[in-house]
């Protein structure tokens, strides 16, 4: 039996090809606002990939997970949970985002790490990057917004 998966696997290597790519989401790279309009860990309302799209964009003063800008510390979310569709509002004093509706909350210094709740992924949060006039742009997400078979609506 052994010398049969031998043979099947020598077989099978010569003939192996890579598979081609997965598909990739071409996102739009909107500005969402400029260094110069962010507070420490005051949340700023912004819509991303698209107006009906909710989400807030966070300077929280220290170098943090998926973190843009020259000290690392602004970061973006979606404000709409992915476990039911719910608005989320932002708590500053343990910096997690919150959904009313079953309790989940998502740690925004941790990429969005759900912390509790019934949510199965994690919050949806921005690729960000940063110009050297300090305008801030969304260029993708990295997880599906709520409600969507696609981030990026035709």
């Amino acid at each position: 039996m052994a010398a049969a998966g031998l043979a099947t696997a020598a077989a099978l290597s010569t003939d192996a090809k890579a598979a081609p790519p997965l598909a990739r989401v071409a996102y739009p790279a909107n500005r969402l606002a400029n260094v110069q309009d962010l507070k420490p860990n005051v949340p700023l309302d912004v819509s991303y990939p698209d107006a009906d799209a909710p989400g807030v964009l966070l300077k929280l003063g220290q170098r943090v997970e998926g973190g843009a800008g020259p000290d690392g510390d602004i970061v973006g979310f979606s404000t709409i949970c992915p476990h039911k569709g719910f608005p989320m509002t932002y708590n500053s004093g343990d910096r997690t985002l919150n959904c009313p509706g079953h309790y989940s909350r998502f740690d925004v210094e941790k990429g969005g790490q759900q912390v509790w709740g019934q949510a199965a992924q994690n919050l949806p949060q921005y690729t960000l990057r940063i110009d050297d006039k300090g305008d801030i742009y969304a260029e993708g997400l990295d997880e599906l917004l709520y409600g969507r078979l696609n981030n990026v609506l035709s």
